[in-house]
């Protein structure tokens, strides 16, 4: 019984911390909408408006986020208005397989691009931009992996294999001629399902995979997060962050790593720097920058909106990549089958990095170009983002005027 609920109490804590500060919650959003009121003369009162602020503020410090939608509706092809909406065209008990359909046909913009998106914390929606900045350009399929606490346990397990299983089920679905990209984590099972596709010759197998702020090998360039995962055994992080979900979620009694403490950990790698943005929102707020506190909200709406990890596949991704370096050493198996890197004949390869990334270390990404040795020079790229870092890789202005552009170039090419 006692490993039934093993480290089920830190589920829990988090839940009982939660419903505790309700009351919190519900009298700062009394405060917001009191001083907010065009009806009450203390609104248009310098006091007025900083009771509103610090009402707003507590609410947003003290609440769950829901996960976001993509919301991406339109977008421009050669200076014409087309219309986008996403539908799932792939469903999977632990992710689905999104489409950004476009109305109308287009030929030279109809490369059929998989973007792996991480299971890391987020939800897919964190490469909202990624997608935006990629549909006037290219025919955009994305993973979009569900929340590990909202999967019944008799769905089964969940590990680094069945994610590189539900890769060779999207390629494929997609058909031959696709073309994909990882964001950041999924670079190692990415590199694991197209080198498995290379050797055994599979139809389907992809033109170009991009890899981006990837981990394919953590000795190069050691981040404090690569550092921290090597001299941590597993046993460590199987008996300090696994916990089980509580009664109130479908995934009852799964094993999973909670988004919660990965955020957590994000959080306080640059703790300095969140804090100061929100002390920005309250002053935005109290000065009646609308345009600037929404862009608060928008960014901190998704950044704050996390969801659980299965335990297998956290843990297995630990051992693999962090500590065992598998795939770089040739070691890495899918079920019974080695990975070899060096198969990749087919696939071009472009690896892109952040000059200033603090997750994954300059080198990290480029690896995956040193172990496919067999591939040729010319279908090899490079890409270092000059002070770039991790997130500026794939969202923002120098994501969308200078890698994007060298993406879009890459995949034409072999077209």
């Amino acid at each position: 019984m006692a490993s039934i609920f093993e480290n089920a109490g830190l589920y829990s804590l988090k839940e009982m911390s939660s419903a505790s500060l309700a009351p919190t919650r519900m009298m700062a959003n009394a405060t917001k909408h009191l001083f907010n009121n065009p009806l009450n003369p203390l609104s248009y009162t310098g006091v007025g408006r900083q009771m509103a602020a610090a009402g707003e503020l507590v609410e947003r410090v003290t609440q769950d986020y829901p996960k976001p939608q993509f919301g991406l509706t339109y977008t421009n092809i050669n200076g014409k208005h087309v219309d986008v909406w996403d539908e799932v065209v792939l469903e999977k008990s632990f992710g689905a397989l999104r489409q950004f359909k476009r109305s109308g046909t287009h030929p030279e913009n109809s490369s059929k691009l998989l973007l792996v998106a991480p299971m890391s914390g987020h939800y897919a929606t964190l490469l909202r931009g990624t997608v935006e900045a990629l549909l006037p350009h290219h025919d955009v399929y994305i993973t979009d992996w569900k929340n590990a606490r909202e999967v019944p346990l008799y769905d089964g397990s969940f590990d680094l294999n069945d994610y590189v299983d539900y890769l060779l089920e999207f390629i494929r679905f997609i058909g031959p001629g696709a073309h994909t990209m990882a964001v950041c984590q999924p670079s190692v099972p990415l590199l694991a399902a197209v080198a498995l596709m290379n050797d055994l010759k599979d139809p389907c197998t992809p033109r170009t995979m991009t890899l981006m702020g990837g981990p394919v090998d953590t000795r190069k360039a050691p981040t404090q997060v690569n550092t921290f995962s090597q001299e941590h055994s597993l046993d460590w992080f199987e008996n300090n962050v696994i916990t089980r979900v509580p009664l109130n979620y479908p995934g009852f009694m799964r094993r999973v790593y909670p988004g919660f403490l990965q955020l957590a950990g994000f959080m306080s790698m640059n703790f300095e720097r969140h804090a100061g943005e929100h002390a920005k929102l309250f002053q935005h707020l109290v000065v009646g920058d609308g345009d600037a506190a929404q862009a608060h909200r928008t960014f901190y709406n998704e950044y704050l909106a996390v969801a659980d990890l299965p335990a297998e596949y956290y843990l297995q991704t630990i051992e693999e990549v962090f500590h065992k370096h598998s795939l770089p050493d040739g070691q890495f198996y899918h079920h019974d089958q080695r990975i070899r890197p060096e198969a990749i004949t087919k696939t071009a390869i472009l690896a892109i990095e952040g000059e200033l990334d603090d997750i994954s270390g300059l080198g990290q990404t480029k690896a995956a170009l040193e172990i496919a040795k067999n591939l040729p020079d010319s279908k090899k790229s490079y890409m270092m983002a000059e002070k770039v870092g991790h997130y500026g890789i794939f969202n923002g202005r120098k994501w969308r005027e200078q890698v994007r552009p060298v993406i879009t170039s890459w995949i034409k090419k072999f077209d």
